[in-house]
């Protein structure tokens, strides 16, 4: 069975960076699981399809984890002992704030208009991944865990801007 003492990098042989290699993630991930996966212990105990099916769910969670580049970020300073505070700590500066307001108006503005919700939402896109840059360089370069993690709560508020964006659309392509 494989180690689960190890944290999601160790699990699938990764450095432990924001910047990933997610074909080398992918290939890891398929290999453990195709060693832990349930089917593969039909004939096993009890005990050891439990131990197959719970190794499975947290082969599962580990790739779900670092495929996400948000859900990444968080658990990268969750090993650092980061704390996001993003249940506590909702305080933002002003100018931020300011464009999240525009970027709500916006899309209120558009809410009927496929075309111009669909540019909203590669602006937004585009704004994500600046900020996701220069999140990696926080991580990666820097070691700026502090600066990661402020960058973490602004990209927590633009990935549910993103939601709502795409929620419009929908409603407005029907």
């Amino acid at each position: 069975m494989i180690n689960f003492q190890h944290n999601h990098f160790e699990l699938f042989g990764l450095p432990q960076r924001f910047q990933l290699d997610l074909a080398l993630m992918e290939a890891a991930y398929r290999g453990i699981q195709s060693e832990v996966h349930p089917d593969r212990h039909v004939n096993a105990s009890d005990a050891e399809r439990r131990a197959s099916m719970q190794s499975a769910t947290q082969v599962n969670e580990a790739y779900r984890t670092l495929k996400d580049p948000l859900a990444r970020a968080r658990y990268l300073l969750a090993l650092q002992r980061v704390d996001v505070e993003s249940e506590s700590n909702t305080a933002m500066p002003a100018e931020f704030l300011q464009q999240q307001m525009h970027w709500r108006e916006s899309v209120e503005e558009a809410a009927d208009q496929p075309d111009a919700l669909a540019a909203l939402a590669q602006r937004l896109a585009a704004e994500m991944n600046d900020l996701y840059s220069e999140l990696a360089r926080r991580f990666d370069s820097d070691g700026d865990y502090a600066q990661a993690g402020a960058l973490v709560r602004k990209l927590m508020f633009l990935e549910r801007l993103r939601e709502e964006l795409g929620d419009a659309l929908e409603r407005a392509e029907t």
